[in-house]
């Protein structure tokens, strides 16, 4: 038993550091029966799935009868392998509504408005994009007091990279006054830009929200000239 649990333990953190990439199918479908069959060899069984269903897609697809065929293989099993194809399918069909192109501080300024409604703390989010500034997520960063939301750039780094993006937009939102940019603003801007451009992610723009009202860092900046308001 002690092999067992060894063996699981050494595929599920290989798993965790670097992916399925090269994995033979067999090895795949045996990382899936760890979490049906909580304990025990599945070898043999992800073995004999795959011999009889040909590959891992025919496994997933393969009917709860025609798996009921196979030796080993009981409801919790069943169960567990309908379950990936059907949340597959609704992963794929989320993301592929957010075929998405932001092509400007107004495309990210709608999609980013309802995640400040009616806000009574400040907020930061990140909007994601490939390289082709197809949207990929949007995700909560930070919220603070009423009066401020301190920008972890650690956190936005690893959220952006989670999602694969290339590029993003940073946003955040003003309780009270103006949706027009502080001191404090045009510094994190730099401040984060600088630290993305160093693990291989641009900062497209920065965007602040209040109100309904948004406001774009890069349209208000003129030259070298950047407004300030100060809020009181």
């Amino acid at each position: 038993m002690a092999g067992h649990t060894g063996h699981r333990q050494r595929v599920k953190a290989e798993f965790a550091a670097a992916g399925l990439e090269g994995w033979p199918e067999h090895r795949v479908l045996e990382l899936i029966l760890f979490y049906a069959i909580p304990q025990g060899d599945v070898n043999e069984l992800a073995h004999a799935l795959i011999e009889r269903f040909g590959n891992l897609a025919g496994v997933l697809d393969a009917s709860p009868d025609e798996l009921r065929k196979v030796k080993g293989v009981g409801e919790h099993t069943i169960g567990l392998l309908k379950l990936f194809p059907a949340v597959g399918g609704r992963y794929m069909a989320q993301r592929s509504s957010m075929e998405r192109i932001i092509r400007g501080p107004e495309e990210a300024g709608t999609v980013l408005a309802p995640y400040f409604y009616a806000a009574r703390n400040e907020m930061s989010y990140i909007l994601c994009m490939d390289g082709k500034c197809k949207l990929l997520g949007v995700r909560k960063v930070a919220e603070g007091s009423i009066y401020a939301a301190d920008i972890n750039i650690r956190r936005i780094a690893e959220e952006a990279l989670g999602l694969r993006a290339a590029k993003l937009y940073l946003a955040h939102n003003h309780i009270s006054n103006l949706a027009f940019p502080s001191s404090a603003d045009w510094q994190a801007t730099d401040t984060v830009r600088n630290a993305l451009f160093n693990v291989g992610l641009e900062l497209v723009d920065h965007l602040i929200f209040v109100d309904g009202d948004m406001v774009s860092l890069n349209q208000s900046q003129r030259g070298k000239r950047r407004p300030i308001y100060e809020l009181i």
